[in-house]
């Protein structure tokens, strides 16, 4: 939570809501939103939906029977303004969730989708994005003459560009609890 309430702002700069999901009851998340106001001075800036019956947290494959029947495994899903999930990360309970990974991931599906085109493995933002595949043999030629000219590209099937619309953001290094 309070990771998440650090870095609010990001995700707000990336025009997206932090909501949490958690089993326990309303009055439970009053106190620990308190509690770390009191601790750390840090206030929660998102909701926090009480799901006492885990009716929700099961929808969601929160709850792994194989662990627990009443414990939430640390699950982080990116769902787009249609209610689409597009992305899923699952943290076993002893593992913290990564808050720059999720920015980037996030960042991959904003930028792959405003420029119809696929992220590379450990695409780090703003840097070159893969061009969708030509659809047709004389765009194929044009791919490789284009590749050829600009050193852009392996093949037809894997060149690059620069992304549009990418706004690299920089996250503070501080953005931890010690």
């Amino acid at each position: 939570m309070i990771s998440f309430a650090r870095a609010n702002t990001y995700f707000e700069n990336l025009n997206t809501c932090l909501i949490g999901l958690s089993v326990d009851s309303n009055a439970s998340h009053i106190a620990w939103v308190y509690d770390i106001y009191c601790r750390t001075g840090i206030r929660i800036p998102f909701p926090i939906i009480a799901d006492r019956n885990g009716e929700i947290a099961r929808k969601y494959g929160m709850i792994s029977n194989d662990i627990s029947n009443t414990e939430t495994v640390r699950n982080v899903y990116i769902i787009d303004d249609k209610g689409i999930i597009r992305l899923i990360l699952v943290y076993p309970m002893n593992v913290g969730r990564c808050i720059p990974e999720i920015l980037r991931a996030l960042q991959a599906l904003q930028v792959a989708d405003s420029n119809n085109a696929a992220m590379p493995a450990n695409w780090i933002p703003c840097e070159p994005i893969i061009v969708p595949s030509p659809t047709t043999f004389e765009k194929l030629l044009e791919r490789n003459n284009e590749i050829n000219q600009n050193r852009n590209g392996i093949n037809w099937y894997l060149s690059f560009q620069q992304p549009q619309n990418c706004n690299c953001i920089e996250i503070e290094s501080n953005n931890r609890l010690e």
